[in-house]
């Protein structure tokens, strides 16, 4: 672990002097990479930087406890040395957790696409749920939400729903709330008061940036159309709404929700991006794996990842085994337990690697 560390010490000592070299200042991209992969390589060397140094202290101290004479200061070296020991396993365990492999993603802003499941009325119910408990969350966090495309229904619920969630580290965030959400409560629509059970898939992607991923132009097939739904007199004389194809995948997406043409067809590459990127890893990695099953499921309640109860006010994450007993505030957007926790069982997993 040591060995990787003043390895990162090394490459960082090699880009500081890199980020002075004109030829490097003048390309944009490069230089974008040097500076990015600089920021990630600091905390690291700050902290191999303060291991080396409290490593040179402990052998002056161990020097001292062993060659000196005085039993006043061998007392005292002996004491500097237990407390040298103890804050070199502590910064030890922090490069640890600095050395999981980070995911270049996790910075990024967070598509979600959330989808009615099996349940019928009440599963587009919980799907608006999920939305606002998302909106909510990201409201605390200071992060900004962008919706792109919806499918709403009579009942305040949503068919399906595509939205942004913008801000540092969304995608970290969110990217664990990917899978099918099962809720079990009695419905609104339910006269008998029986408890019924419904689902609601949610897939989250990392909002792809322009020198990370590009689409060819040759590859999309871009239509533009009158916009349904809400909208009033607008909506009837203005083609706003902007469907983009893409060719060799076939994956498509249709964006709406605003007003300009320009601005809808800005959200669709995003979103177009960002699914093309996915789908283009998902078949490499299957090609390794064997198809690793893709991350929005079908809907079906068997696929759960995690089950709200609203009678027993309970919430279970079925992938790390957690339950807890407070529905309310978690649908109210206090998601922090739960997303912590997935991201400590996340960094087990990684750390077991290294």
């Amino acid at each position: 672990m040591i060995d990787k560390a003043l390895k990162i010490k090394e490459a960082y000592e090699k880009i500081t002097k890199e980020l002075t070299d004109p030829a490097v200042i003048n390309n944009r991209e490069l230089y974008y990479k040097k500076v990015k992969e600089h920021g990630e390589y600091t905390p690291v060397v700050e902290k191999i930087n303060e291991y080396l140094k409290l490593e040179n202290n402990l052998k002056e101290a161990e020097e001292i406890e062993k060659n000196e004479k005085d039993e006043d200061l061998k007392k005292m070296a002996i004491e500097d040395i237990a407390i040298y020991k103890q804050k070199m396993e502590s910064i030890l365990k922090e490069i640890q957790i600095l050395l999981i492999p980070k995911n270049p993603d996790d910075d990024k802003n967070a598509i979600i696409e959330i989808r009615a499941g099996t349940g019928g009325e009440e599963a587009a119910l919980f799907a608006g749920d999920l939305y606002r408990m998302y909106c909510k969350y990201a409201e605390k966090k200071g992060f900004k939400i962008d919706v792109v495309d919806s499918n709403p229904t009579e009942l305040g619920g949503f068919k399906e729903i595509i939205f942004i969630i913008q801000g540092k580290n969304a995608y970290g965030k969110m990217k664990f709330e990917s899978g099918t959400h099962r809720v079990q409560r009695v419905p609104t629509t339910e006269a008998s008061g029986r408890i019924h059970t419904s689902a609601a898939t949610v897939a989250v992607l990392p909002e792809q940036e322009e020198l990370d991923f590009q689409l060819k132009p040759e590859d999309l097939k871009i239509e533009v159309c009158r916009a349904s739904g809400a909208g009033g007199q607008h909506v009837n004389r203005t083609e706003s709404a902007v469907r983009i194809v893409h060719l060799p995948t076939g994956i498509e997406v249709r964006c709406q929700d605003d007003r300009s043409q320009i601005k809808n067809r800005e959200k669709a590459l995003k979103i177009l991006t960002s699914r093309v990127k996915d789908k283009i890893e998902k078949d490499e990695k299957a090609k390794i794996d064997n198809a690793r099953r893709i991350q929005i499921g079908t809907g079906d309640r068997s696929e759960k990842i995690r089950t709200y109860n609203f009678p027993q006010n309970r919430v279970t994450d079925h992938r790390i085994g957690l339950t807890l007993y407070n529905l309310n505030n978690i649908i109210d957007g206090d998601l922090d337990e739960l997303i912590l926790k997935l991201q400590e069982e996340h960094n087990k997993k990684l750390l077991e690697k290294i």
